[in-house]
């Protein structure tokens, strides 16, 4: 894995602040109703996105997610002024306003969503990985999910299927606690998610979600494994979402006392204490790139206001139709 070096240090403070940041503009254009729909932010756990991208190699490695989605294409290289202006429903998006916020996709930069179906994801990251071990490329493919999603059936049948087939795939669980509302210990009689990974002889074991030099070190380890023709791994992430499930969400299964605990260790505020600590920037400087942060949000939200809306023929134009399809009888 490359060094985590001053410039690494910098880039993570820039970057999370700067995911943190356009999803607090969203919450609040939303409240607005300028987004619509349902919108599930990422705050706090900016470090597993951080950690993760210091791992990859962004030329061919791919990544798939749930609906928490509109960080993780800006860190693989898509215009945030798009991510912003396609929850905006606008046709400057980048699936021109017809996904929205669960479905932000990036078939250039090897992002395949955002997916608004509990645990979808899964089989379709075993897939994407299939497809490379069959092409011959040693790319790897993330594989993002909560630990809501962690008790589908599908998991055990991808996670089945990737050993027999030895795929180049690492599992993510994103695990903040409470999936939709419901905490960890409810759903399950066990709460060390990772373990699921032993039954089938998978590596795996948890990772400090909140730390982006542990979850570098970890994924770097897994796609290394995978990328040399070892097989997947399944990593169990262990993070905190500040906000609600989503915008709806009223919190009533934690307190704010809990919240207010865990963002003592906020992954922002732990990478601009090392910073100043190790004198890689002073307050000037923090100063700066905050400024510049804030400037690149308002830039997004003025294109994404700006932006025209689609044409209604963009919506049927981008549904399959067939003329000749027997099954339709048409009255005469």
């Amino acid at each position: 894995m490359e060094k985590v070096t001053k410039e690494v240090y910098l880039k993570w403070y820039e970057d999370m602040l700067f995911w943190r940041k356009f999803e607090d503009k969203l919450a609040a254009v939303y409240i607005q109703q300028k987004v619509r729909g349902f919108l599930h932010l990422y705050n706090g756990q900016e470090a597993v996105l951080a950690g993760a991208l210091h791992a990859m190699d962004l030329t061919k490695d791919k990544m798939i997610t749930a609906y928490r989605n509109h960080v993780q294409p800006i860190g693989m290289g898509v215009d945030p002024k798009r991510v912003m202006a396609e929850l905006y429903g606008k046709a400057t998006g980048t699936s021109q306003g017809l996904g929205g916020s669960m479905h932000i996709f990036s078939k250039e930069h090897r992002f395949y969503g955002g997916h608004g179906i509990v645990g979808g994801q899964i089989p379709l990251g075993a897939g994407i990985a299939f497809g490379d071990k069959y092409h011959g490329s040693d790319a790897v493919t993330l594989c993002c999910f909560g630990d809501g999603a962690a008790r589908q059936g599908s998991l055990h049948e991808s996670f089945n299927l990737a050993m027999l087939w030895n795929l180049p795939v690492i599992f993510v669980c994103e695990n903040n606690g409470y999936a939709m509302g419901t905490s960890v210990e409810r759903t399950a009689n066990h709460t060390d998610i990772w373990k699921l990974g032993l039954g089938y002889e998978m590596p795996c074991g948890p990772v400090d979600g909140m730390n982006p030099v542990k979850v570098a070190e970890a994924f770097d380890e897994a796609i290394q494994r995978a990328r040399n023709g070892g097989g997947p791994t399944f990593l169990e992430v262990k993070t905190y979402r500040y906000r609600g499930h989503s915008m709806s969400d009223a919190q009533h299964y934690r307190t704010k006392d809990e919240v207010e605990e865990y963002k003592k260790i906020d992954p922002i505020k732990q990478v601009k204490d090392i910073l100043l600590e190790k004198k890689y920037a002073t307050e000037d400087d923090i100063k700066v790139i905050d400024k510049r942060v804030k400037d690149l949000v308002s830039e997004c939200e003025k294109f994404a206001e700006e932006s025209p809306y689609p044409e209604k023929n963009v919506m049927y134009d981008s549904v399959y139709e067939q003329e000749d399809y027997p099954f339709i009888q048409h009255k005469l």
